[in-house]
């Protein structure tokens, strides 16, 4: 009896036990279900919720840009409106150029921007920044794409074109100022910066030829500017121009030599890189004076062996590394020697290499100047070198003198603006450097060395 009913009590629990692992099974089976659905909504639900935000993401910042653009264009053309007045006020004050010309040019400018023209309408045509027959002097480097750049202060181009309109498509790394010339008269001053910009340079000139000139005219370290191409009228050309120009003088300087606060109305102004002007310094007018070109390797506070304000009393880079580069602030550039030759170089070092402790003893200040002068030997020959020693008497006079007194190079030779030169007040402009009087005063000194160093005749020109 007990056998016959462990069989089917076996069976039932064997049974039981199927039945729940089934039910097991299918619980299981349940929750994995339950918890991919609920996986499933809460991702649906998540990319529904992520659609949405970023639906309202997008038009926020549609709008953002939408209110951006339209506070730039105001603030764009309230700029262009005060850039008008400002440039017929300063005309007014300062005769400067015509006023007829320069609010076409301004206007010119305000209309290109609001209208957003571009250079494609059938109004323009665009032509390479190195067209051959554009004049460019300095040191420039000129791309593949047809690009030219450049950034130490008094580069400048001079461009002959006709159709009456012209303007330049450029960039800048930071923020640099020009001098505008057309037909020989300035028409005040342009700025350059951002990536890229369209600035008109002339627009309805009067006659079928005209000639423009751009002379920049802050230093290198206010940044480089990159023409990248030309703009002019549908039926304008850029011709072939000849300046009547076959003189070049090369001036290697500080601060005084690339005109710092040349326009400062005192001597206690801070400086400022719109009134720096490389055109009212002693080797701009010294050009003038003898009709010829110029280059300009000249920045603020360096020296021949030491820079201003160095804890050191060598400089590890000075104006003998500065003056190899193609630009002012770009080690790795270094420049071939061979666009131009200069009939003259003229040096003005020294005041900064003594103007702080610690100075260079006499040898690292004579070794660093006559690193300058074999370099010059090695890249331009025996052409003259002027070496200008600093106003004050002192060891940076006294050193250069007998360097080149002792040297037995024939075309070394050496002169100073001597203290007293210009005075202390009405002659200074920023910072105490020499304004526009004190740098004529200057250019004056040196006119008859270079004369006599030369063989160029005084020309009785005035001296401006």
């Amino acid at each position: 009896m007990k056998k016959s009913l462990f069989i089917p009590i076996f069976l039932l629990f064997l049974t039981l036990s199927v039945i729940s692992a089934k039910a097991q099974e299918a619980n299981a089976n349940t929750h994995t279900q339950a918890v991919s659905n609920a996986a499933t909504h809460s991702q649906e639900l998540a990319t529904q919720y992520h659609t949405q935000a970023h639906e309202i993401a997008v038009q926020s910042h549609e709008s953002a840009l939408k209110a951006h653009d339209n506070a730039n264009e105001m603030a764009m053309n309230a700029h262009r409106e005060a850039m008008l007045i400002a440039t017929q006020a300063n005309a007014r004050a300062h005769t400067i150029g015509s006023l007829s010309i320069i609010e076409s040019r301004v206007k010119a400018q305000y209309l290109f921007d609001k209208q957003r023209r571009k250079v494609s309408d059938r109004f323009y045509k665009e032509q390479r920044a190195d067209n051959s027959n554009v004049r460019y002097t300095g040191r420039v480097l000129k791309g593949d794409d047809g690009s030219v750049s450049f950034d130490w202060s008094g580069s400048y181009l001079e461009i002959k074109f006709t159709g009456g309109f012209l303007a330049i498509r450029v960039s800048d790394t930071r923020k640099n100022y020009y001098n505008l010339f057309i037909n020989g008269r300035q028409e005040g001053v342009i700025t350059t910066f951002g990536k890229d910009s369209v600035i008109v340079l002339a627009a309805d000139a009067g006659r079928r030829e005209n000639v423009i000139k751009l002379q920049k005219r802050s230093e290198g370290e206010q940044g480089m500017t990159t023409i990248h191409s030309l703009v002019l009228s549908s039926r304008g050309e850029v011709l072939p121009y000849n300046p009547g120009r076959d003189r070049h003088i090369e001036f290697i300087g500080n601060s005084i030599t690339a005109g710092f606060g040349t326009e400062g109305k005192s001597k206690d102004e801070m400086f400022l890189a719109s009134t720096e002007n490389c055109n009212l310094a002693f080797g701009a007018i010294l050009s003038r004076y003898f009709n010829t070109d110029y280059t300009f390797i000249a920045h603020s506070g360096w020296g021949a062996a030491r820079n201003y304000g160095d804890s050191l009393p060598v400089s590890r880079i000075s104006m003998k590394d500065k003056m190899l580069q193609t630009f002012d602030m770009d080690p790795g550039q270094m420049w071939n020697f061979t666009s131009y030759k200069p009939d003259i170089v003229v040096i003005n070092l020294g005041s900064n290499d003594f103007s702080t402790r610690p100075h260079p003893n006499k040898d690292q200040f004579t070794s660093a100047y006559m690193q300058i002068i074999s370099q010059l030997r090695a890249k331009y020959g025996d052409t003259p070198i002027l070496c200008v020693a600093p106003a004050r008497r002192g060891m940076a006079f006294e050193y250069i003198q007998e360097m080149v007194a002792n040297s037995k190079d024939p075309n070394l030779h050496f002169t100073a603006y001597h203290y007293g030169i210009y005075n202390s007040d009405s002659d200074l402009g920023s910072v105490g450097h020499p304004n526009y009087e004190g740098q004529k005063k200057i250019a004056m000194a040196l006119i008859p060395y270079i004369s006599t160093i030369t063989g160029w005749t005084l020309t009785g020109k005035p001296v401006k």
